[in-house]
Formats: C-alpha cells, sequence, structure tokens
C-alpha cells in the first residue's frame, strides 16, 4: 500500500475528470504530480504540487489552480481538510482511518510490505568491487562491495532483474607484477633467503602461501625455465588464490557475486578476440580513425603519446576528447578491452548497466558514458556511482597500516574486529560520493549516536514488548492483529510511526530508481527514532504504554502498532544485508 502513490493517481484521475467536463483544459499532462509527506506534518499528512506543475499549461496563476481543485479534493474519501499553502501547494488532512490502514497494510503483507513493481523485470546488470586480484580487498573496497551489493538487493526489491557482476581484471601490467612477486615467495618457500622485497614488487606477507603452493606443485622446476615459461604459470596461480581470497573476504560481509567476467577472455584466453571484433566493427562504423591528438591543456592527461594512432572518436558522444584504443607496442589500451567488455553487458542482455567504482576513477566516467552510447546506437544505459575515499579512526586517530597487506588495513581485519552489520550499516549511512570516517571504536558502541545499534535495539525493543505480550498473544493469536480495532490510535507519536510506516514504499522506489541504497538506511534511522520516542512516551506516561492492563482493545491496537514497526525494521535492514536481532547482547 503505497498511499502516496494512491493519492497521486486519484489526483491525476481528478485532473482528467475536470478537463472532460470543461473545467479545466483538456489533456494536462499529469506525470510531474507530486504527491509526498509535508515537510511540517501539522500542516497535514500529504502534500501536492499539482497546482504548481499543471499551472503554465492550463494558462492560470497557481493558487487560482489550487482554488478550483480543493472542493472536488476534499470530497475524496478518507479525506478529512485540503488547504493551499505557500504560491500553490495543496495540503491534504486524512482521517484517521486511513492512516490505520497502513498497520493493517503492513500486518497483511508482512515482509513483501514496500515491495514494489517499479523495476518491470526490467534487467540490470550491477558491477561491483571489480578489485584487481593482487591482494587482499581493503576498506575502500569494502565500500563498494557493500554498496553495490546493498544497490542491487534493492533494485530486486523494487521489482528489477538483477545481476550482480565482478569484473576480473587478470590481463596487463598489474597481474605480471604480481606473477613476479608470486614467484619471488616461491623461490622463499625453496629455502632462498630474498631479502627485502625489490622496489615495484608486491611486499604483503599474503603471497607467501602463493609461492608455498607453487613449490609444492612444481618443486625447483620452475627455476630452470626463463621467465616468458614461468610467469604465465607463477601469475595465474597467483590470480587464483588471490580471488580465492577476495571471494571469502566477500562471504565475511555476505558477499556473493552472479557472474566472475575474465579480462583475459576479451582477447587472450576467450575462443575468439572479442577486443579485435569489436574495434573491427567500430572501424566500419566510422568511430575509428588513425589520428594525433593535441597535447592536453592543463593538468596531464595519462593516456596521451605524441604520435599517430588508433582513435576512438569518443568527442563525438560527449568526452572532452578522442581516446587511443592501441599502446604504442600494438596492445589494447584499457579502455578498448573496458569498451569491449560493457558491450558484452549488453549484448548479454543488460540494457542497463551500473558500474560501481572507487574515489580515483571519476575522471574515467565520461570516456565510458561516451562509448556505451556509441557501440550500443544509444540503446545502452550506463549509471557510474562513485564511493568516495574512508578514513579509518580508532578514537579519532588514524589507524595503522596492516602487516598482512604491507601498506593498507585489509578489509577481512575490519569485519573480524567490528562485525558484519556494523560495516555495513556504517557504509551505506552516508552517501556514496562523500568521504566517509569509520570509526572503529565508534561503531561498536551501545549508544544512541552509534546508528547501527540505534536501528538494531529498536527492533530488539519491539520483540520485546511482543514477549511480554505473550500471554495476551497466545490467547488471541497472531491473525487477531489484523482485524483488531485500531481507533483509539490518536496520540501524536503513535501517528507519527504510522506516517513513516507510511513512507516505507515510496522511499523504496524513489531509493532504487535513483541508485541510492543510503536513503533506506536512513529512513530505518528515521523509523527507529520515532519508535524510541513512542516507547519513551509510554515510560513517562502509563496511559501511553503498550500493554495496558484489563484494556485488550488498546493493548492490541498498540501491539499491532509495534509489530508493524518491527516488521518494516526488519525489511529494510534485510534489503541492506544487516541482521535484525530480537535481543542486543
Amino acid at each position: 500500500m503505497n498511499l502516496f502513490d494512491i493519492y497521486q493517481r486519484r489526483i491525476a484521475s481528478l485532473v482528467a475528470e475536470l478537463g472532460a467536463k470543461g473545467e479545466l483544459p483538456a489533456g494536462l499532462e499529469t506525470s510531474k504530480i507530486v504527491v509526498e509527506p509535508p515537510r511540517d506534518m501539522s500542516h497535514g499528512d500529504l502534500a501536492t504540487n499539482v497546482a504548481l506543475v499543471l499551472a503554465k499549461e492550463a494558462g492560470m496563476p497557481p493558487r487560482l489552480l489550487a482554488e478550483k481543485l480543493i472542493g472536488p479534493l476534499g470530497a475524496f474519501e478518507g479525506v478529512a481538510g485540503v488547504e493551499i499553502a505557500g504560491p500553490g501547494f495543496i495540503n491534504i488532512k486524512l482521517h484517521a482511518s486511513v492512516l490505520h490502514q497502513v498497520v493493517s497494510a503492513v500486518l497483511e503483507q508482512r515482509g513483501d510490505f514496500g515491495r514494489s513493481a517499479v523495476g518491470g523485470k526490467n534487467k540490470v546488470n550491477v558491477e561491483f568491487v571489480s578489485a584487481n586480484p593482487t591482494g587482499p580487498m581493503h576498506v575502500g573496497h569494502g565500500r563498494g562491495a557493500v554498496f553495490g551489493d546493498a544497490l542491487a538487493s534493492l533494485l530486486g526489491f523494487a521489482g528489477f532483474d538483477v545481476t550482480r557482476e565482478y569484473y576480473i581484471n587478470d590481463a596487463g601490467a598489474q597481474v605480471d607484477v604480481l606473477g613476479r612477486s608470486a614467484f619471488l615467495r616461491y623461490r622463499e618457500a625453496l629455502g632462498e633467503d630474498i631479502g627485502a622485497i625489490p622496489e615495484g614488487l608486491y611486499p604483503g606477507d599474503y603471497l607467501v602461501p602463493v609461492g608455498e603452493a607453487l613449490a609444492k606443485d612444481h618443486g625447483p622446476t620452475l627455476l630452470q625455465l626463463p621467465e616468458k615459461d614461468w610467469l604465465p604459470v607463477a601469475r595465474a596461480a597467483a590470480i587464483a588464490m588471490m580471488m580465492e581470497m577476495i571471494r571469502e573476504d566477500l562471504a565475511a560481509l555476505d558477499i556473493r557475486h552472479d557472474v566472475f567476467f575474465s579480462e583475459r577472455s576479451l582477447s587472450q584466453d576467450g575462443p575468439v578476440d572479442v577486443i579485435r571484433k569489436m574495434l573491427d566493427d567500430l572501424t566500419a562504423r566510422n568511430l575509428i580513425y588513425q589520428g594525433r591528438l593535441q597535447p592536453p591543456k592543463g593538468a596531464p592527461v595519462e593516456d596521451w603519446e605524441d604520435r599517430e594512432q588508433t582513435l576512438f572518436r569518443a568527442s563525438d558522444f560527449g568526452d572532452d576528447v578522442d581516446r587511443p584504443l592501441l599502446k604504442s607496442d600494438g596492445s589494447y589500451t584499457y579502455f578498448a578491452a573496458d569498451i569491449a567488455y560493457h558491450l558484452s553487458k549488453f549484448e548479454r542482455g543488460f540494457p542497463l548497466m551500473i558500474d560501481v567504482w572507487g574515489a580515483d576513477h571519476g575522471g574515467y566516467i565520461k570516456r565510458m558514458s561516451a562509448a556505451v552510447k556509441a557501440v550500443t546506437d544509444g540503446k545502452g544505459e550506463l549509471d557510474v556511482k562513485i564511493c568516495q575515499l574512508v578514513r579509518l579512526l580508532r578514537n579519532g586517530e588514524q589507524v595503522r597500516m596492516s602487516k598482512r597487506s604491507g601498506d593498507f588495513v585489509t578489509l577481512r581485519e575490519v569485519v573480524d574486529e567490528v562485525g558484519r552489520d556494523a560495516v555495513r550499516f556504517m557504509m551505506l549511512f552516508r552517501k556514496n560520493d562523500a568521504t566517509l570516517d569509520f570509526d572503529l571504536s565508534k561503531v561498536i558502541e551501545q549508544s544512541k549516536d552509534n546508528a547501527v545499534f540505534y536501528v538494531q535495539y529498536a527492533h530488539a525493543r519491539c520483540a520485546s514488548v511482543l514477549r511480554q505480550a505473550e500471554p495476551l498473544l497466545s490467547e488471541v493469536g497472531y491473525d487477531a492483529f489484523l482485524g483488531c480495532d485500531r481507533s483509539g490510535l490518536t496520540d501524536g507519536a503513535e501517528l507519527a510511526v504510522i506516517h513513516r510506516l507510511a513512507q516505507f514504499p515510496r522511499i523504496v522506489e524513489a531509493a532504487a530508481l535513483a541508485h541510492e541504497p543510503h536513503r533506506l538506511a536512513f529512513y530505518v534511522h528515521d523509523l527507529a527514532s520515532d519508535f524510541h520516542s513512542l516507547w519513551n512516551r509510554g515510560k513517562d506516561g502509563p496511559h501511553l504504554r503498550f500493554i495496558i492492563d484489563n484494556d485488550k482493545k488498546i493493548s492490541m491496537a498498540r501491539l499491532s502498532l509495534v509489530e508493524s514497526v518491527r516488521s518494516v525494521i526488519a525489511s529494510g535492514l534485510s534489503v541492506l544485508g544487516v541482521s535484525a536481532p530480537n535481543e542486543m547482547r
């Protein structure tokens, strides 16, 4: 039950009806009508911009148009009052019985309350993490991992057909460095004193097991081979073990991908050279030419070379300059591989592609968006979400680097210390494009200042109230919630909670369409705050307690509200991948 959607459709129908009667111009465009919660709940239960968005097309001032609408709006079933505010907003007051229907809907639909069909089963590919398989994941990777997974869950809850994908960057110079680093550890495993790790190789202890595995499988035989023969062996073993470690780290956050796509499969390990085929297709479409790039103005461009080269006409599709596709040695640029990869997504049936990238990739968005537009003839849509940096603190002080990784704190170390729920919720309790301070001490505090504790405690409080009510509930059963008389729910704090419950379906749809799961984290925190306020009201005023001796009617009404809050908090946390405990220890 989406209360705001119901009244938006009613208002749109009213506009069409008045147009048919000649009281308004016929055929007014109603798609931009919005019904939302008013900023100040004392002004009503709903607010709409209908008069403002239709005024120009209708050829009349917004307030005059609003005056034509308030009479018919006031006649709607369930409407207790209508008034015009400001330049032409219309505030609507509902009878309490309409709000009580929201509680009924939550109880009837349980975990499906708020679930939407707005996605229309449209396929969407969410690619996230995609960390180079050159070592363990760090906390920055963790933010992208949590964001991407929560976004995928949110889209699924909103009716999209979602595939979670990981792009394995297993081609290029960085994995050759990984292979050489693993070979050094292989020599160490055979008893050689390798001394300090040379500059340019990966120094972390995580490669020691790779070297030991190579020594066990191959003995000293690799030492007799030239690099061109041992490097592919060491590289493949290292990539396999790194990806297994990454999968384990993700599993600790309850994150699992549907597809792991190999970059090497595009050109080196696949049955055909997909990148070459794509370049031939782009050449046939005159989207590639031989040319020379102008020297960059201002900041240097990393892929600029003063030579004639193979260029993609990126500037024709919104990029700042055209982009090279081949390096001076004839090998493919990263951009060429990325174009082929996104074309693969489109050809696999994903017109909507969402990429979750790290903070250092913001400058890459324009060219990738241009490429997707070009290779899909404008039929593909790419939305890139940037996850900004995470500053890891302990009591406000920067946390030192990890011995295991060599130069950063690993994600697994953080999860093991503070727990999955704290990591997931706090990574989402800030918009993805804002820098996040993650304090290891603060996120495990049992206080209202710790957002994840505050929300989980609200759920646990609900569960505790319902446990206390077990004698009554065992007598009447859960189904008695559905048909109980809720007319006694009239206190302001009770109505505030119901208002918040009513917003859940709207929040789900808006967050899904905007690709912003943080909105859901904010919402459950607000609902928890409303419930804590209600709980405190009962503590201060015995007549407002959830269970009133010798008054089964009001007790059942209030308990049904408690169960509704518990259910919606549990649903919201579930979408975010956070548990909803019945007790806090």
